[in-house]
């Protein structure tokens, strides 16, 4: 009888499976992002993290040899996906592959608003987070400045002006996040219409050209 009975809930209680690497490591930088996102970086410790993801304190080491690590790990994954997600393509219109990438660019900062929200408000603080936003920034200048200018470099001042744009479009941004009367297709608009005016201001009259073949009326 003893025996049915342990038969019983062997069957129904699967014996614990140990992670691989990968799934280990893919488990632990989930909970990075959701961890960094909720607390700041200073109230976080390698021991917190450890009983968050209910393993040793040894074992999160094994995987990363300092909560720096993790932290950069983290964000890199996440500057990886939002680089796969707005990526252009090169076949279609400067206009429409403009269009294409801050929708998207938009499209996953709404699903990761609070985490971008932190992102950028802790990228003065913390030299991790402020060497991730100039890397994607100085990414996403070089992007938009490689659609405009096919036929040669950019000036110097279409480079000020694109840089620029990208310090309005974090602003603009975050404004958006803050306040729910402002609509996505509003943030868009501006966006693509700054930075045309900055381009226009720039003289970079060729580049403004470019952008608005393939543009919707």
């Amino acid at each position: 009888m003893r025996g049915d009975y342990v038969a019983h809930v062997a069957r129904a209680e699967p014996a614990y499976r140990r992670l691989d690497v990968d799934e280990r490591r893919a488990q632990l930088l989930e909970l990075g992002e959701r961890l960094f996102t909720t607390h700041t970086y200073d109230e976080l410790s390698m021991a917190a993290i450890a009983r968050e993801a209910g393993i040793s304190k040894a074992l999160l080491y094994h995987y990363f040899p300092s909560k720096q690590e993790l932290f950069r790990a983290t964000l890199s994954q996440a500057a990886d996906a939002l680089q796969a997600a707005v990526q252009p393509d090169p076949s279609r219109p400067p206009a429409e592959q403009l269009t294409s990438s801050l929708t998207a660019y938009l499209t996953w900062i709404e699903a990761h608003s609070e985490a971008y929200k932190k992102l950028l408000r802790t990228a003065l603080a913390v030299d991790e987070v402020r060497e991730l936003v100039e890397a994607q920034r100085e990414l996403t200048a070089q992007t938009v400045l490689d659609g405009v200018f096919t036929e040669g470099p950019p000036p110097p001042a279409a480079r000020a002006a694109v840089r620029g744009w990208l310090w309005f479009m974090d602003g603009a941004i975050l404004e958006w996040l803050d306040d729910p009367a402002l609509e996505r297709d509003q943030i868009l608009g501006l966006l693509i219409g700054t930075l045309g005016g900055a381009l226009l201001a720039a003289g970079a009259h060729d580049a403004v050209q470019a952008l608005a073949q393939g543009a919707h009326p």
